[in-house]
């Protein structure tokens, strides 16, 4: 992970941190379970309203793994207390690219707690959007 900024990562945080990049690069995601806290909300860049729980967010993450084509991260920036973290990322969906980044928080022991994602251009969000909005609407809660 490059760390673009003069910031460091909690201990906790940055072990998280390379478990979650390493789950994205084999794309196995069995790791979620140990990294997201119970309680933890996904800010969706599409829905206004958040998606609260694990189960949910657990299942977005699962999914828009397998929507995104060639992704990758650029950049990492965090934040004084080390306990948030800005990943920048590119990535296709089909003949669409984008470029967005990850917010996410995390608590004490290194756990995700919220998770916000923001991407451009609209075209690519779009794209997600339709993909998503699909495998959403499938969901059933555990």
């Amino acid at each position: 992970m490059n760390n673009t900024s003069n910031n460091m990562a909690s201990p906790a945080v940055q072990q998280t941190l390379q478990r979650w990049h390493e789950m994205v690069a084999t794309r196995d995601m069995s790791v979620l379970e140990q990294i997201l806290a119970e309680s933890v909300v996904f800010y969706s860049p599409v829905a206004f309203n958040p998606y609260p729980g694990k189960a949910v967010v657990s299942f977005i993450l699962q999914n828009v793994i397998q929507v995104f084509e060639n992704f990758t991260y650029h950049r990492s920036f965090v934040s004084d207390d080390g306990h948030n973290v800005v990943l920048e990322f590119s990535a296709n969906i089909g003949e669409d690219q984008l470029k967005g980044i990850d917010m996410i928080r995390f608590d004490d022991q290194g756990q995700i707690v919220e998770f916000e994602v923001m991407i451009r251009p609209k075209r690519g969000l779009e794209a997600l959007a339709a993909q998503m909005g699909e495998r959403i609407k499938a969901f059933q809660p555990q």
